[in-house]
């Protein structure tokens, strides 16, 4: 069996749902599809992902963990946010993960990130990654308030050949993490390069907007700030808007 299979087409709803179909056979670490085009990507919740065809990369990754605990699920997200901006920074300085697995150049968003994770029992059994990364794009309409792309930032293309294979490289380092049980390491990695580490930052809740810092973000996922007042308190994805 191989390690890694690689599929590719031309056009698909989503790269997701393409894997979600597919019944070929897997690679012992993971299975990746890869399109030019996507008719129907998606983000988190109900964002969808703006691709002009050909341009970017748009990847999806299915990782099949070795007795990954379902409580520790997010050190897959860790993982693949991880990756991608391991790839980005080799373009391009500045790069960091924006809770929860975004990846931002200063603050611009140059990659966003969907995770589907089925769970068997206490254990994850299959985790899907649907990876949208800015590589070729120049201009931007759908709307996005802050998106960037590599050749944005560098001032000339990049092979997406070679941005596919850099981030199945960073892929595998930190996925050979999760099932060698290294869930602390990896997710202090991930911790030293989140974005807005330091220093006060412009958020918004259900009680309106506010200053805060970051304490932590929680190994299964909660991001945690702590107010000018003092006050400490702790986010789910998407209860939380951050002001740019």
């Amino acid at each position: 069996m191989q390690d890694i299979v690689l599929i590719h087409t031309p056009q698909t709803d989503s790269t997701n749902l393409l894997l979600r179909r597919y019944g070929g056979e897997e690679g012992r670490l993971m299975t990746v599809a890869t399109a030019d085009y996507q008719t129907a990507g998606r983000g988190q919740g109900r964002n969808t992902w703006e691709s002009a065809p050909g341009l970017n990369l748009l990847v999806s990754v299915r990782l099949h963990p070795q007795g990954l605990p379902a409580a520790r699920q997010y050190a897959l997200t860790e993982a693949g946010a991880l990756a991608v901006r391991d790839t980005v920074a080799r373009y391009a300085g500045g790069a960091s993960v924006k809770w929860p697995n975004d990846v931002y150049v200063g603050d611009r968003k140059i990659s966003g990130t969907l995770s589907e994770c089925d769970i068997s029992g206490t254990a994850i059994r299959t985790c899907t990654l649907g990876i949208g990364l800015n590589v070729n794009q120049r201009e931007f309409t759908g709307g996005a308030p802050n998106p960037v792309s590599i050749a944005q930032l560098t001032g000339r293309d990049a092979d997406r050949r070679e941005v596919l294979r850099l981030l199945l490289a960073r892929l595998r380092h930190y996925a050979a993490m999760v099932d060698g049980g290294r869930y602390d390491s990896l997710h202090g990695l991930y911790l030293d390069r989140l974005y807005r580490r330091e220093g006060l930052h412009r958020y918004r809740d259900s009680r309106g907007e506010f200053a805060a810092q970051t304490v932590t973000v929680e190994p299964q996922g909660l991001l945690v700030l702590r107010r000018e007042s003092g006050e400490v308190s702790k986010y789910e994805f998407k209860e939380v808007k951050f002001i740019i």
